[in-house]
């Protein structure tokens, strides 16, 4: 019965998948505790506001492995296609929680600007900013390699968000030297463009995986490879018709070819099964359907 077969990505991923949440979450863990001392002991805006999107970090570290673990379960009887739209179910939920961060990181700005904003501390919270940057950028390496070898959408929802991470601390950074240097408002003004920078980085995450679950199709672009493979397959005279649309990260494909149709049965289906095997070769697609016509038909 087809669902039995588990889809491509199912077997070898599990313990890169594993490792790469293990990384997610201890990191963001970590530091969550070590930018809370920063915010405590600078009494930074702009530094909080860090720390509320490393939270918000953590929270979404579990909703990625709970996404990630179910999305990987095989096909069975209650989801014959598979389970591969939890994941981008998972990655919606981490653009919820960075969404909350953005919120949190523009208010405590704007309450800071509003009132006032008084001389900080640097020395040892400042070291804290660079040592996190560092961090994320390790984090982003390991888990965007991961993420592209493995087409995750969830793990590359969090691959971006620790590139973001990235600037929110160096953005942090600059606003505690500038308040120290220059103005102490360059602080809630540095924790306000930190929010911002969360903010474009949710609406790009939730477009993407929001494709996934509802149904977007291919890019023109790669509508005309598959057809491209395909067409070059001895006896295969035209191909038409093609469908494409996401289940989940990958692709369903059905495709009409035409034939002789005078050629034998077993022919015709041997040509089908390598229209099938040429689609399915494709990371991008997850399963192929290749209908089979003589020629002449549309």
């Amino acid at each position: 019965m087809r669902w039995v077969r588990s889809y491509k990505s199912l077997s070898k991923p599990s313990l890169v998948f594993t490792r790469a949440l293990v990384i997610t979450l201890a990191g963001n863990v970590v530091l969550s505790v070590i930018k809370g001392l920063a915010a405590y002991l600078s009494n930074s805006s702009a530094i909080f506001a860090d720390t509320v999107n490393s939270l918000s970090d953590v929270v979404y570290s579990l909703f990625l492995a709970a996404g990630l673990w179910l999305s990987h379960r095989p096909p069975d009887r209650s989801h014959p296609q598979g389970h591969s739209r939890f994941e981008p179910i998972a990655a919606l939920a981490v653009t919820m929680t960075m969404s909350f961060a953005a919120y949190e990181a523009a208010r405590s700005s704007i309450v800071r600007f509003s009132t006032g904003a008084q001389p900080l501390v640097i020395g040892l919270p400042l070291v804290i900013l660079l040592i996190a940057a560092g961090i994320k950028v390790v984090m982003y390496l390991v888990i965007h390699r991961t993420a592209e070898t493995s087409r995750s959408p969830g793990l590359d929802a969090a691959a971006k968000d620790n590139l973001a991470d990235v600037f929110t601390s160096a953005a942090a950074a600059l606003g505690v030297l500038g308040a120290v240097y220059v103005h102490p408002l360059f602080d809630p003004v540095a924790g306000f463009l930190v929010a911002v920078w969360i903010l474009r980085s949710v609406i790009e995450m939730a477009k993407e995986n929001l494709g996934y679950l509802t149904g977007a199709g291919a890019s023109q672009e790669l509508l005309d490879r598959f057809v491209d493979a395909v067409k070059i397959i001895d006896n295969v005279n035209d191909v038409h018709h093609v469908i494409t649309e996401y289940a989940g990260p990958k692709l369903l494909v059905d495709m009409h070819i035409n034939v002789d149709g005078r050629m034998s049965l077993d022919d015709a289906h041997i040509i089908c099964d390598h229209a099938v095997e040429t689609l399915e070769a494709f990371p991008e697609v997850d399963r192929a359907y290749v209908h089979v016509e003589p020629i002449g038909h549309t």
